[in-house]
């Protein structure tokens, strides 16, 4: 299979383009596409055979459910079985956007999406490539992040094509995506809502919305209601170190590791406090937890790309979306010091 890859604009997205697009989801193919938080790789949600076909790409695990995209309340109401009352002011403040909220599911949604469970994670995504590609296929669109199962999410087009060239026939190219780490994802089917995942929207912001939200503590057996539950995720092929204890913490990593190849991901700040590495590359500044999270995926692959054996990563500060890239950091460490 040959792999096209098609620069859409993320402004107006050419309607030819996304025409062809929606062709392949509805005869049950798939098309790489970009949101607002990573690259996604999608399928027509209610045809069970083209959503095989994600697992597969990606070598996914089939326990490990996929996130529906809708693009209005019609397509929600065709997934769920009924919207809570507490989703209504959460969709008005958050959506469309990087939100994903669960749901019980209607039966036209396959096993194959939810991983065997009765709830489905549904989200309504604000970038304009995304958006136009659901109302134009006229189906709910099952996607998780494009790239291949455990390694770093894809913000840019192109790491789509490094995991993906010859086994999908669309990468839709609409540039780097503007936050760089999966949506948060809420489950409202408890009684108490649940943070299931941690995103640009906080549990602040929701709890502003609806009131107090309980964390999940970490599950590993049986069946889950969303991404990132399960699996180790996001991990480059290199060694990543997560230091939390600063300069002098990275140096002593360095001085332990000298026979190694180093790279470290860290500040503009103190890109001139460190030798003995062969690459040091750059979040942003410290206070800008935005740059960081736009920014960590691409130079985790860049890492690789340039032959890291051991990638050390300072910590951000956890605050906004700098929370959830450090979630993500963590789950894609070896070691944290």
């Amino acid at each position: 299979m040959k792999t096209k890859v098609i620069k859409i604009s993320s402004k107006e997205p050419e309607k030819k383009i996304i025409q062809n697009a929606t062709k392949i989801i509805k005869n049950g193919g798939l098309v790489a596409f970009p949101t607002e938080t990573v690259y996604g790789l999608g399928a027509n949600a209610f045809d069970a055979k083209a959503v095989g076909k994600i697992f597969k790409a990606k070598g996914r695990p089939a326990d490990n459910p996929l996130i529906v995209h809708v693009s209005d309340k019609r397509m929600l109401n065709s997934v769920v079985k009924e919207i809570p009352l507490k989703a209504i002011p959460l969709m008005k403040k958050f959506w469309p956007g990087p939100l994903t909220i669960v749901f019980r599911k209607k039966k036209q949604i396959p096993n194959v999406v939810t991983a065997g469970g009765d709830t489905v994670a549904v989200r309504m995504p604000s970038h304009s490539v995304a958006f136009a590609l659901i109302r134009g296929a006229g189906v709910p669109i099952a996607a998780p992040s494009a790239n291949t199962s455990t390694r770093p999410s894809p913000t840019e087009a192109r790491h789509v094509y490094d995991d993906f060239n010859g086994k999908i026939p669309l990468i839709l190219d609409g540039g780097k995506t503007n936050i760089g780490v999966e949506s948060t994802v809420l489950d409202l089917t408890t009684k108490i809502p649940i943070l299931l995942r941690k995103g640009k929207i906080t549990k602040k912001d929701i709890e502003k919305v609806i009131g107090s939200i309980q964390v999940h503590v970490k599950k590993t057996k049986g069946v889950v209601k969303s991404p990132g539950q399960k699996y180790k995720h996001y991990a480059p092929k290199a060694s990543l170190i997560l230091v939390r204890g600063g300069i002098q913490a990275v140096k002593r990593i360095i001085s332990r590791y000298s026979k190694k190849k180093i790279f470290i991901i860290t500040f503009s700040e103190n890109k001139d406090k460190y030798s003995g590495v062969h690459e040091i590359y750059i979040f942003g500044k410290k206070q800008n937890t935005i740059a960081a999270a736009k920014n960590f995926f691409s130079l985790l692959r860049k890492c690789d790309k340039n032959g890291a054996d051991i990638i050390i990563v300072e910590a951000v500060i956890e605050n906004g979306v700098g929370e959830a890239l450090m979630d993500r950091i963590s789950r894609a460490a070896s070691m944290i010091v």
